[in-house]
């Protein structure tokens, strides 16, 4: 991304005050914030801006899916959007997820999420600068 342009992150979130916290936590560490209360929702979004390049998504979630289904959807339509998966329900093994998307259980670390979604978009970030 270029310094004037933000990385837009999308957070799929049913609970309102998680997916504000989210927002808020994200918008805190220097990114542009989506918020999309389930999978219909972010689908849309995705469909609409072409600008989203991480989704952190809850995996429990009302709709004809899930997060980890959506996270399936959103790597085969758009492979190169990053993937954060977060669940306070149960731990999700890596094999049900998509290559190369990340696993947290909730409670998470603010500051562990941060982190991965830095890491995550670092080359994105470095690319832009170029």
């Amino acid at each position: 991304m270029t310094a004037d342009r933000k990385a837009v992150i999308l957070i799929v979130e049913d609970n309102a005050v998680i997916r504000m916290g989210a927002a808020d936590l994200v918008v805190h560490a220097g990114y542009e914030a989506l918020e999309a209360s389930n999978a219909e929702e972010a689908i849309r979004l995705l469909e609409v801006r072409t600008d989203i390049v991480l989704v952190f998504t809850d995996v429990g979630m009302p709709g004809t899916m899930d997060g980890i289904k959506l996270a399936h959807h959103i790597r085969n339509r758009w492979p190169p959007v990053k993937l954060i998966v977060a669940s306070g329900r149960s731990i999700i093994e890596q094999s049900r997820l998509p290559e190369g998307s990340h696993f947290f259980p909730k409670p998470y670390s603010d500051g562990t999420i941060v982190e991965q979604i830095r890491r995550m978009l670092s080359p994105i970030e470095t690319r832009g600068k170029l």
